[in-house]
Order: structure tokens, then C-alpha cells, then sequence
């Protein structure tokens, strides 16, 4: 479906010179003299590039319609890892360069929003807030009080961050994804 730059609102995706492009902000401006144009800010959804373009109202783009499922991280094989969609039980294999980096806080299991364009994946969001066991940190010392003291601890999924000197060793702690932060201590 063909939209029209004059249709650009936010979260907006289109096709732009061979890219797949959200508009994070927009701007219809109307001068006193000469044709009016929007203003964009957008990013480019496979490489998360940021640019600014302005078009002319009538500039047409076709619609990029970006698929959203849920799906359940299986296993990886050393290569691939591997996802199954819940309601038709298909497996996909993803490559890890498709990952993103906040995929060391998945382990088997999660349930992840796999995001693709015409069928192929580009990026893969692991839930926000995650529950993971302590593997491996330096012991807590008694009496320690120091305000927003922390050590480096290792998570089961191989993946570090910091955490407050009480943690000890196979603790849960909850963990946000989006910037590898401890949260709390989980039940």
C-alpha cells in the first residue's frame, strides 16, 4: 500500500532508497513562501540508523509492514539458534548476527518477539525484565554498607553485570535487558 509523505505520523514505517525506515519524529511545515514539506526524523529499523529528511507532501513511499511474533528460543547449535512459533510449532533458525546484544540475557525456553520484513528476521527482543541464577561472584562481606557498592557477578547464561556485595552464588536476580541492569533479587 502506497502512502504519501503527507500521511507520515510516528511509528510510521515505509520503504526509502532501498531501506526499511520508522519515523521517530515528524514535522509539517508550512512556510510563508514556497511549497509547504515535512520535516523527518527516522531510523533505519535493520541497522538502527538515525537521519534527516524532508519531502515534499506529495512524495509517495510504499507501506513497510514489519511482522511482530512471539516466539520461544529453543536451543542454539554452535552456528544457529533456533525459535519455535507456540500456536503452529514451526522452528525457524536465526543467525547470531541477528541477535543483538542483549540476546546474552535469553536462556532456553524465553519467549522473544521476533521482528522480520518480508520474511526475513532483523532483529530479535528478548523480554524487558528477565529472572536469572548467579553462577559465579566474589563472596559479600559482612558489615559491608557502602552505598551502591557493587561487584561483577556471571549469570547462568554466561552473561556479566554488576550487582550489589550482598548477591551471592546461585541467587536469582532480576535483570532489565535493555541496558543489562540489576534490578532486585527475585523469589
Amino acid at each position: 500500500m502506497a502512502i504519501t509523505a503527507g500521511d507520515i505520523r510516528n511509528g510510521v514505517t515505509f520503504e526509502y532508497e532501498g531501506n526499511v525506515m520508522q519515523v521517530i519524529e515528524f514535522q509539517h511545515v508550512k512556510p510563508g513562501k514556497g511549497a509547504a514539506f515535512v520535516r523527518t526524523k527516522m531510523k533505519n529499523v535493520i541497522t538502527g540508523a538515525v537521519t534527516e529528511t524532508s519531502f515534499n507532501p506529495t512524495a509517495k513511499f510504499e507501506e513497510a509492514v514489519i511482522e511482530r511474533r512471539t516466539m520461544e528460543y529453543l536451543y542454539n547449535d554452535g552456528d544457529l539458534y533456533y525459535f519455535m512459533d507456540p500456536e503452529t510449532y514451526d522452528q525457524i533458525p536465526i543467525a547470531p548476527s541477528d541477535l543483538g546484544d542483549n540476546f546474552k540475557f535469553v536462556k532456553e525456553n524465553m519467549e522473544c518477539m521476533i521482528h522480520s520484513y518480508k520474511g526475513k528476521v532483523f532483529k530479535v527482543e528478548p523480554p524487558t525484565f528477565v529472572v536469572l541464577r548467579v553462577t559465579d561472584t566474589d563472596p559479600g562481606f559482612a558489615g559491608n554498607t557502602a552505598t551502591n557498592a557493587t561487584k561483577p557477578a556471571t549469570l547462568e547464561t554466561g552473561a556479566e553485570i554488576k550487582v550489589p556485595l550482598f548477591i551471592e552464588v546461585d541467587e536469582l536476580v532480576r535483570v532489565d535487558t535493555r541496558d543489562g541492569s540489576y534490578l532486585e533479587r527475585a523469589k
